[in-house]
């Protein structure tokens, strides 16, 4: 009987390890939380299409979601045709990428990734996939020693340019690297030394490092971004854009996720009135039964 319980304990230990390795893993860039609201709200989601179609699907595929899939979030057939299907000709077809897949490993290096359940994907202990996305899209800042102009915060040195940038704008960032200083000989420590990197909007670099005194420091490195500058709309209207492409790119994870949730509803409601009716039954077979 020892046998079984050892295995159980072993299977615990390998998860609770599993989960904090993952935890460890996770960005030191603190996620911002999605709103939820959005996934309910019709408007928001169609936006969303708009904004997938136009800026995402360029490059990035959906090939689990098909474009007839948008009636579900209050599209006609003549407004996906009409708006939505650059890509393809029926609304029966996937949602395919407009690059060519030699083209793209010509001029990327690669083929993007398609996004049909980037939302789950990107899930982990730090927050959902929604809060990735969303804080991915807020977090990036001009960069002029990467070859696309960009970085981000949250997704350090990313192949993918800031493609929403004519709606945010450039944005600087400061960079703070903190490190145990030791004596390349002797390998003594000699203190903690902070390198500090430093972004202006335009993405041009400056460097400076100096000694940490005084306090208890630790090693590590964080990032804080700079105000946006020159961007076609307002920051708060920005994140009201983002938010809609990810709840849009949410909902292709799992189109039929709403429908879930209203039928649960309505079991939970027929399972709780069995319950009166069947513990009356009950009852009444065993009123008699000493």
């Amino acid at each position: 009987m020892k046998k079984p319980f050892a295995w159980l304990a072993a299977l615990l230990a390998s998860a609770f390890i599993a989960g904090t390795a993952a935890a460890a893993g996770g960005s030191s860039f603190p996620l911002d939380r999605f709103p939820l609201e959005k996934l309910t709200e019709q408007p928001a989601l169609q936006n969303g299409a708009k904004l997938f179609v136009n800026y995402c699907l360029n490059c990035h595929g959906a090939s689990a979601m098909r474009y007839n899939r948008l009636r579900d979030i209050g599209l006609s057939e003549d407004q996906i045709r009409r708006h939505l299907m650059f890509a393809s000709d029926k609304v029966g077809e996937p949602m395919k990428v407009a690059i060519r897949a030699s083209d793209a490993k010509e001029w990327l290096g690669a083929l993007p990734p398609d996004l049909s359940v980037i939302a789950r994907a990107r899930a982990s202990p730090d927050g959902s996939g929604s809060d990735w996305l969303y804080t991915y899209l807020r977090a990036y800042y001009r960069d002029g020693t990467r070859s696309t102009g960009w970085n981000n915060a949250l997704f350090e040195n990313v192949g993918m340019p800031h493609v929403l940038w004519p709606m945010q704008g450039s944005r600087g960032a400061t960079i703070e690297d903190v490190r145990e200083s030791r004596d390349p000989k002797t390998g003594k420590s000699e203190g903690f030394v902070r390198t500090t990197v430093s972004f202006d909007p335009q993405g041009y670099r400056t460097e400076a490092t100096d000694k940490v005194t005084g306090g208890y420091p630790q090693a590590g490195k964080t990032i804080k971004l700079g105000k946006p500058e020159g961007g076609g709309i307002s920051p708060a209207d920005y994140d009201a854009q983002v938010a809609d492409l990810v709840a849009f790119i949410t909902y292709m994870s799992d189109p039929s996720a709403g429908t879930r949730v209203r039928l649960g509803a309505w079991v939970l409601m027929f399972l709780a009135v069995f319950t009166v009716f069947a513990w009356n039954l009950n009852r009444v077979y065993w009123k008699d039964v000493k």
